[in-house]
């Protein structure tokens, strides 16, 4: 048996005993050492995000391999792996057409904590291993490479559908871990000038570290008016929306130049029917504004490309965690995390 935070009910998580999964053909289980607390987790947990109780959720794993299926191939017991938040097949029409996180069809890519059982447990088996079992470096820790299973992966998708060019004016409203992300992925993308927005001041620091020139606090002054004073008028290339809310999501559309993109990385509840667009600030349809959305690519190829900027010095992703607790203490973290207290940015779970 294992121990498994289970996804009991509206705002009910907790631990129980659950039987350690068995591999199938093209499956492996993996001993999970590091693990940590979506954004997205919170959603659901607070019902914002539909996913049947009784499930295991968590969907960020490292660990090592406890056991291979058949047909998985070029692995071996005790390897350390991490797995992404999304575990594509590979060899749907969605996957061949490079929409690895819509395989099989819409948001099918993502799997573990959604559709079936997750990560936030002493095992997780892992469909289509072949495809996702992402071996790390000996070099890099388990801390080291844990974002790169979900939020950084994120956050440079942000970056990368946005089609940021060298010397782009870059916004990112929201400042959480998935936004930080997407600051660095400006930043790698060339982008001349990044500015945050958040009000959070622990937040706010690490954006600087992240790779942030600017950093509004949007308590103290108007995020609009200061973007459009930095850019003498023009607007952003580029605004990314990294919180799920409709205010940051028209800001991001009011914060862009004629031609410019809107990158959507936030979660937006369920209760939320319809996303609108400020028309006058939309051009009326007619400014050459484009607008974006993204699930993060997965497998492990996408692994070992974001397992090699952190090897090389490119990112530091182990500074965003803040807080480290048992999987035991897993509700108290939540606590926490939901709340963003204590100048939390993300918490490591360790089994």
């Amino acid at each position: 048996m294992m121990r498994a935070n289970i996804l009991k009910d509206v705002n009910k998580i907790g631990l129980e005993d659950r039987p350690i999964p068995v591999a199938g053909p093209g499956e492996a289980v993996i001993r999970v050492t590091l693990t940590t607390i979506c954004g997205t987790d919170v959603h659901i947990m607070r019902g914002e995000f539909p996913v049947e109780h009784g499930q295991i959720i968590g969907h960020e794993p490292v660990g090592v391999i406890h056991d291979i299926g058949e047909g998985v191939s070029g692995y071996e017991l005790g390897e350390r792996v991490a797995v992404n938040a999304i575990t594509p097949c590979g060899m749907c029409e969605y996957c061949l057409s490079a929409h690895w996180a819509q395989c099989g069809g819409f948001l099918g890519g993502w799997k573990m904590g959604n559709t079936i059982d997750g990560a936030q447990a002493d095992y997780v088996k892992i469909p289509n291993a072949m495809a996702n079992l992402a071996r790390i470096p000996d070099e890099l820790s388990d801390e080291d490479v844990l974002f790169t299973t979900d939020i950084f992966s994120t956050g440079l998708s942000g970056a990368e559908s946005a089609e940021i060019k060298v010397g782009d004016i870059v916004v990112v409203y929201g400042q959480g871990p998935i936004g930080l992300s997407a600051v660095a992925g400006a930043k790698l993308k060339g982008a001349s000038l990044i500015i945050g927005v958040d009000t959070v001041p622990q937040r706010m620091e690490m954006s600087k570290k992240m790779g942030a020139d600017i950093v509004i606090d949007y308590k103290s002054e108007d995020p609009l008016k200061t973007v459009m004073d930095i850019t003498g008028g023009r607007g952003a290339d580029v605004a990314i929306e990294a919180i799920g809310l409709q205010e940051s999501f028209e800001n991001c559309v009011k914060s862009t130049c004629v031609g410019g993109t809107i990158s959507s990385l936030g979660v937006y509840p369920t209760e939320l029917h319809d996303i609108g667009v400020p028309n006058q600030d939309f051009g009326f349809g007619l400014a050459d504004k484009k607008i974006v959305s993204t699930l993060c690519p997965g497998g492990k190829e996408r692994m070992r490309r974001l397992m090699s900027l952190v090897k090389n010095e490119r990112v530091n992703l182990r500074q965003l965690i803040t807080h480290r607790f048992s999987l035991d203490d897993i509700e108290e973290a939540y606590k926490l995390f939901a709340a963003q207290e204590d100048g939390v940015i993300k918490v490591a779970i360790l089994p």
